[in-house]
């Protein structure tokens, strides 16, 4: 016993490398056959919100998926507080669309066992603000399990997000520039009901543990015509919504509409939009094409200025883009402050507040 024991911990004697210990971080994404949504586009299409876009995404997927199970508070007969899951437990029974106490920390952590066992599972946290009660389970546990020993971590956490609707501070935070710092987890945050279809479907795919964010403010808000048949669309893929030469925005979610509308408002300017849709891993070569672009580059996000993810993507751009930049590059978010109740303080809050006069400093730089 004494002599295996030795054996055992002796270090085991091997060449490190960079590449390796980067590819070890996430298991292999499998090819699937969901098609891609450029292959699905010449088929029937619906026309639907938002929110609609998301349940069917997640109806598809139970489909195809016979062991997938969701979870979360009050998301069976009552179809979950935003009813994106209303009718599932008629389809799919309570065996696999299952209400939970109101603990998130026993949610994720029950989630994780499912994934041991192979079984894939969506986590609904109520409101994104609320996954702090689960911190421990997503970045101590979910996030190292394929690096560690190898083992599933088939999550996927969905996270109704954002401000703009009066929720106040405890239900409109965007938190997700905390997990794009955690190696190990995948961010995804779609800006319309095309990629919110397409992105929670190749998360669902992934064996991988996946933040999927939801802005609250535009599940019932937007709509458009999307395939009904299942498409996915491909994770750490950003989309050119627009070229342009005098400046770029880059930034997801409802920045996105925000841009569009100051594009808009500003026919006579030119602008190149950037939707990231996944902020872990960012698309850097979308990220360097828009610089290269214009020269001017503003990073618009709802998230708090200190911290966002804007910072990073502004350092990267510094370190690698620097000889094409014409003027500073501008972060445009919002105040460094808990979020008000009060409509005209949330309004001075947001980012979009302010976009119009940085845009306007950027482009006379």
């Amino acid at each position: 016993m004494d002599a295996d024991l030795r054996k055992a911990m002796e270090p085991e004697i091997f060449e490190p490398s960079i590449a390796d210990e980067l590819v070890d971080v996430f298991a292999p994404v499998p090819v699937t056959t969901i098609p891609d949504v450029a292959v699905v586009q010449t088929t029937q299409k619906t026309n639907k919100r938002f929110i609609e876009a998301i349940s069917d995404a997640l109806r598809q997927s139970m489909e195809k998926y016979p062991e997938m199970i969701i979870m979360g508070q009050d998301i069976a007969e009552y179809g979950g507080a935003f009813k994106i899951t209303e009718g599932f437990v008629d389809q799919f029974g309570k065996q696999r669309i299952r209400n939970t106490p109101i603990c998130e920390s026993a949610i994720v952590g029950a989630a994780l066992g499912l994934s041991m066992e192979g079984i894939k599972s969506v986590v609904e946290m109520q409101f994104a603000d609320f996954v702090t009660v689960a911190f421990n389970q997503i970045v101590n546990n979910l996030a190292k399990m394929h690096y560690r020993w190898g083992q599933n971590a088939d999550v996927v956490v969905r996270m109704p997000t954002g401000g703009g609707v009066g929720a106040g501070p405890f239900h409109s935070q965007s938190n997700e520039a905390w997990f794009t710092h955690v190696a190990g987890l995948k961010v995804v945050y779609p800006s319309n009901p095309t990629d919110a279809k397409g992105l929670l479907i190749a998360a669902l795919a992934e064996p991988n543990p996946i933040l999927y964010f939801e802005h609250k403010a535009l599940y019932r808000s937007i709509e458009e015509e999307i395939p009904d048949v299942m498409y996915q669309i491909e994770i750490g893929k950003a989309n050119i919504v627009q070229a342009g030469t005098d400046a770029t925005i880059i930034t997801y979610g409802m920045g996105v509409l925000w841009a569009k509308a100051y594009q808009q408002a500003h026919l006579d300017q030119s602008i190149y939009i950037v939707d990231l849709r996944t902020l872990s891993p960012l698309d850097y070569t979308a990220i360097e094409l828009a610089v290269k672009a214009t020269g001017k580059l503003m990073i618009l996000h709802e998230d708090n200025l200190t911290g966002g993810i804007g910072g990073e993507i502004s350092a990267w751009v510094a370190e690698h883009c620097f000889e094409h930049l014409d003027a500073p590059i501008m972060r445009c978010a919002s105040l460094d402050t808990p979020i008000p109740f009060n409509k005209n303080l949330e309004k001075q809050f947001l980012a979009n507040d302010r976009l119009d006069e940085m845009m306007q400093k950027l482009l006379n730089y």
